[in-house]
């Protein structure tokens, strides 16, 4: 049984007929997708309930997600039909991997809605998950939605993941609003796209520690690192006691 998810493929994906016929296997097939899944949905089952062994295979990663076979495997369990899986190629799991971002925890939303104003609304819902946000997104619409999160979600690093574990792979990393600009002045990109977004917050720590270096070094330039950590202290809000810890590390590294 093939199932097909919600957008076209990739004319490089090798499709479950080629695979079949590589190794020899002449088991029939029978297309399983959204626009058919009411109508064949009910003999399937019907099969199962008789006994039959049925697999569940897509040519565009693991089946059911962002896929029509969720229904399907439902109703089956709901049957008493037992169902397993067989591990597969996840461009969801592939591109967490390799994007840069958190990993502990992520948000997969699939596909947001194709028109701006829906789009940057479910943003909004969006906005405040502690995790990592994954979404499948099409080439032709990846810059439009790439400003809209940068509208909506703020100056938050991203990575657009292209290709995953094909010839012509990639990952492209950078803040929204620099992404959006770049991609803008390029030729659509070509293939299956997997946007991830870095959760709110993420790097804040790290770049409010960064700044406050920099006022440091820029402060003991002109005084000594017991002046320096007042005037910090002072200007930045933060205990002085810990500017003057800082300070004294940064001032040992460069020699005082």
């Amino acid at each position: 049984m093939r199932s097909s998810p919600r957008t076209r493929g990739s004319p490089r994906r090798c499709s479950p007929i080629t695979l079949l016929a590589h190794y020899g296997i002449s088991t029939p097939l029978v297309a399983y997708h959204e626009h058919n899944a009411r109508v064949i949905r009910p003999h399937l089952l019907a099969r199962l309930e008789a006994g039959a062994k049925l697999a569940l295979v897509s040519d565009a990663g693991t089946p059911l997600v962002s896929d029509p076979g969720f229904r399907l495997v439902q109703e089956a369990l709901e049957k008493g039909v037992h169902v397993t899986s067989v591990p597969g190629p996840s461009a969801v799991l592939a591109a967490l991997v390799v994007a840069g971002l958190p990993t502990d925890r992520f948000f997969f939303e699939g596909f947001l809605p194709h028109k701006s104003g829906p789009r940057r609304a479910r943003l909004a819902e969006l906005a405040n998950i502690p995790g990592t946000l994954v979404f499948f997104e099409s080439p032709r619409r990846l810059v439009e939605t790439l400003a809209d999160c940068a509208a909506v979600l703020g100056k938050r690093n991203a990575a657009i993941a292209r290709e995953l574990t094909k010839m012509f792979e990639s990952v492209r990393r950078g803040a929204l609003d620099e992404l959006a600009v770049a991609l803008a002045e390029e030729e659509p990109p070509k293939g299956e796209i997997v946007l991830l977004v870095a959760p709110p917050g993420a790097g804040a720590a790290e770049t409010a520690a960064a700044d406050l270096d920099a006022k440091i070094e820029e402060a003991l330039t002109a005084h000594s690192v017991k002046d320096a950590a007042s005037v910090v202290s002072a200007a930045t809000g933060q205990p002085r006691r810990q500017v003057y810890a800082r300070a004294l590390e940064l001032a040992a590294g460069r020699g005082k």
